[in-house]
């Protein structure tokens, strides 16, 4: 199998990449692959703990998917016996727990979501139940003899945790471990991932020297902020682009990215070249989030669908025309107060504001508005009763409908 020159792999593997450990390592890994006609072995597990793929998980994605079209061997490891345990990375507290008949559905909406970014076809897919649910106390022992507790406390997250008295289950620890052996298992050369996963890359290094096996390297992606320019994108954070999400709904987020943020979007979420990038940059703000919102949009849905997502924001939101449609945002029942919220509180969580010191400023500077007539909210503090229906408006661009769940 031919493979392009080593200066040009390099060249596409670089693009976007916060840190490759260690980097002296690549070049050699890619002029053996070449010499030898042997595709590396690329690996990124996947965890599926919940649904909604979302543009932050795209970025080790589509590094995966610029390997394959290199004509190396992409792996993915879908980690049905991992999210058992529940990865601890940059968490300050212990995960719940999954079922197996949880990850198991998870897994297949995953799998789905993930077939927009990466050629499933001439992927391998694996879980790695496949070998640890044939493991005997015997295995699991030999297992954890490769690893010193000194070594597990090196993990930043396991590290703060320690320090400030907080629990650390034992089965936490065997995460890192497990992800580690997963390397082991499938005979990774290279492993794709964020800069949180660091230790579990450097494990899977000392336990595949365990058994003479060559050690894979890292390759970590920057973590992709989110739409509020300073959290990293997640949907418990709300400031997330979802890749199933519809055309024009991904459309209005990417609207709302703040000018800060669109170079480092342009760089993971494009093929555009850094050059050209620069160019649409230094022209006006709104075109350069238009023309972004389109390039990934279609990806997803299209250009068509892309095209017409912009078109329509340029009718109904930047000319100011009647909307088409207004997104509903579910508030439970359970979390209301006699039926009621501050107005703060409440913008908040329907999702038109990130936090209630945004929400205060909002209404104090008369942004803020309730119903279809749009009154303006005066008092962070005034209660509002919530039903089903009422229209909430932030600004020009953020507007949804309350729909009250139990």
């Amino acid at each position: 199998m031919s493979f392009p020159p080593v200066s040009e792999q390099l060249a596409l593997i670089r693009r976007g990449v916060e840190k490759i450990v260690p980097e002296e390592e690549l070049a050699p890994k890619l002029e053996q692959s070449r010499k030898s006609g042997t595709p590396l072995r690329v690996k990124y597990g996947i965890d599926p703990t919940g649904i909604d793929v979302h543009l932050g998980h795209t970025v080790p994605l589509r590094k995966m998917r610029q390997f394959q079209e290199l004509g190396h061997q992409a792996v993915i490891i879908i980690g049905n016996y991992t999210a058992l345990v529940g990865d601890p990375s940059g968490r300050d507290q212990t995960r719940a727990r999954l079922t197996q008949e949880q990850v198991e559905a998870n897994a297949k909406d995953y799998l789905e979501q993930v077939g927009k970014v990466v050629n499933l076809s001439t992927a391998e897919v694996v879980r790695n139940g496949d070998w640890f649910s044939t493991m005997n106390f015997a295995d699991i022992l030999d297992l954890c003899g490769k690893v010193t507790v000194a070594q597990l406390l090196t993990r930043d997250d396991f590290s703060k945790r320690y320090k400030a008295e907080q629990p650390i289950f034992l089965h936490e620890c065997l995460y890192p471990v497990m992800q580690a052996w997963d390397s082991v298992k499938i005979r990774a050369d290279i492993e794709l991932g964020g800069t949180e996963q660091l230790y579990s890359f450097m494990l899977a290094r000392d336990l595949q020297k365990d058994v003479d096996q060559p050690p894979q390297l890292s390759i970590m992606s920057p973590i992709l902020v989110g739409t509020d320019g300073e959290r990293r994108m997640g949907k418990s954070l709300g400031n997330y682009i979802g890749i199933s999400e519809s055309a024009y709904d991904m459309m209005l987020k990417f609207m709302q990215v703040p000018d800060s943020c669109m170079a480092m979007y342009y760089e993971l979420l494009t093929e555009i070249p850094i050059e050209e990038i620069q160019s649409i940059l230094g022209g006006h703000p709104k075109e350069a989030k238009l023309t972004l919102g389109k390039n990934v949009i279609g990806q997803y849905h299209g250009d068509e669908a892309a095209q017409q997502a912009a078109e329509r924001w340029e009718r109904e939101v930047s000319g100011g025309g009647p909307r088409a449609e207004i997104p509903t945002a579910a508030i439970s029942a359970g979390d209301l107060q006699d039926g009621g919220l501050p107005a703060a509180r409440l913008l908040v969580t329907a999702g038109l504001c990130q936090t209630t010191s945004e929400a205060r400023r909002a209404i104090q500077q008369g942004g803020a508005y309730i119903g279809e007539d749009k009154q303006k909210l005066n008092d962070p503090n005034q209660i509002i009763n919530v039903t089903s229906g009422i229209q909430l408006q932030v600004g020009k661009k953020r507007v949804c409908r309350l729909e009250l769940s139990d």
